[in-house]
């Protein structure tokens, strides 16, 4: 199922396990919540991709998340990419590349989507230990529009309320450029920008399968962050 790149998707479950049939029972429980499942292949001791495009309903977000940038990943490059250009050739809705990684590899991604265009793909750039300038999230966001990026993925580490409101407001140079942007901080005080994005233009914001499940610091349960937007909604 392919996703709408003109309007928000919502909120995505992450789901992050060792056994792909683990992975698939969270994902199936999770789909009452979620708009969009991430599949973590990096996660899985041996990664797959059809059993979860042939038996889940909602938009499949795949993402093999090198150690490099956070992930678990070891094997080499060429090896990580193929699993997602895999998943493009089932025609799932979103894959998940990191700006760093190395330019003929996003031109091979770019090239087999031209051959897919159901799947959107997303350009992210990940900072686990803070957020840096104003100056240079701007630069950031910049590579992302000019690489090919259906959509863009910047989350940093907040360490202040300054750093939340920097990564915020990209959502501005994202919006008058017509840009779809994740944006939102990751660690204890990043926490209200995984719900603040959702309401100042952020193109979807991600949330664990349940409490302890969580794939990155600062990560709410989807139940929860459902029942805040259903109350932020009805007090519109």
């Amino acid at each position: 199922m392919a996703v709408n790149l003109a309007s928000p998707a919502g909120i995505c479950v992450s789901v992050a396990c060792d056994k792909v049939a683990q992975a698939l029972a969270i994902a199936k429980h999770s789909e009452q919540d979620a708009d969009v499942i991430e599949i973590r292949l990096d996660s899985l001791s041996h990664p797959e991709i059809e059993p979860f495009v042939n038996n889940l309903a909602k938009p499949l977000l795949f993402t093999n998340r090198p150690e490099w940038e956070g992930g678990a990943f070891k094997g080499t490059e060429a090896a990580r990419i193929r699993l997602l250009l895999e998943a493009v050739q089932h025609d799932c809705a979103l894959v998940d590349l990191e700006l760093k990684t190395a330019p003929e590899l996003r031109d091979e991604m770019l090239d087999v989507l031209l051959k897919h265009p159901q799947t959107g793909l997303i350009i992210s750039w990940h900072d686990f230990s803070g957020t840096t300038s104003s100056l240079e999230l701007d630069e950031i966001l910049l590579q992302q529009m000019e690489s090919g990026a259906h959509i863009g993925k910047i989350v940093t580490t907040a360490k202040d309320y300054k750093d939340v409101l920097r990564v915020l407001n990209l959502q501005i140079i994202a919006a008058e450029n017509n840009f779809p942007l994740i944006a939102f901080c990751m660690g204890q005080i990043g926490m209200i920008s995984r719900l603040a994005t959702t309401k100042l233009g952020g193109y979807m914001t991600y949330g664990a399968s349940a409490e302890g499940k969580e794939t990155a610091p600062g990560q709410i349960p989807v139940s929860a962050i459902r029942k805040m937007l259903t109350r932020l909604n009805h007090a519109d």
